[in-house]
């Protein structure tokens, strides 16, 4: 008796996947690529950030592999160790930080993709609150 199941998609890897540049230094791997989903790795040099941004449709969710990131949400800065996330609604202003010695490698799963979704957002007048 056939069944109507998906046949899987192949095994992904940094080293499979489609990689990128941003930032100064910074890299990323497509690991998945939908048009309802996207996980993505990435990578941040020491002394590194990303530009503070958001996303009307797509909230994310930030996990950190390896390292230590910092990932700043309305104005609340958040440190995130290995094996942390941190979910980032859609319409929160955000941006990411590695002010650690060390890369820091983490995934960013976003739903729906942000990609096409991502206006820049001016800095808070007030500084940044740590957690």
């Amino acid at each position: 008796m056939a069944r109507d199941v998906p046949i899987p998609a192949p095994a992904t890897s940094t080293a499979t996947a489609r990689r990128y540049e941003w930032g100064t230094g910074c890299e990323g791997w497509h690991l998945l690529a939908s048009s309802e989903l996207s996980v993505i790795q990435e990578r941040m040099p020491p002394g590194t950030s990303e530009v503070r941004h958001s996303h009307d449709r797509a909230q994310q969710f930030f996990f950190v592999l390896e390292g230590v990131l910092v990932v700043e949400v309305d104005g609340t800065r958040h440190s995130l160790g290995a094996w942390h996330g941190l979910h980032v609604p859609a319409g929160a202003p955000h941006r990411v930080f590695n002010q650690g010695p060390s890369p820091a490698q983490f995934l960013v799963v976003s739903q729906p993709p942000s990609h096409g979704d991502r206006r820049p957002e001016p800095e808070p007048t007030a500084g940044p609150q740590d957690t």
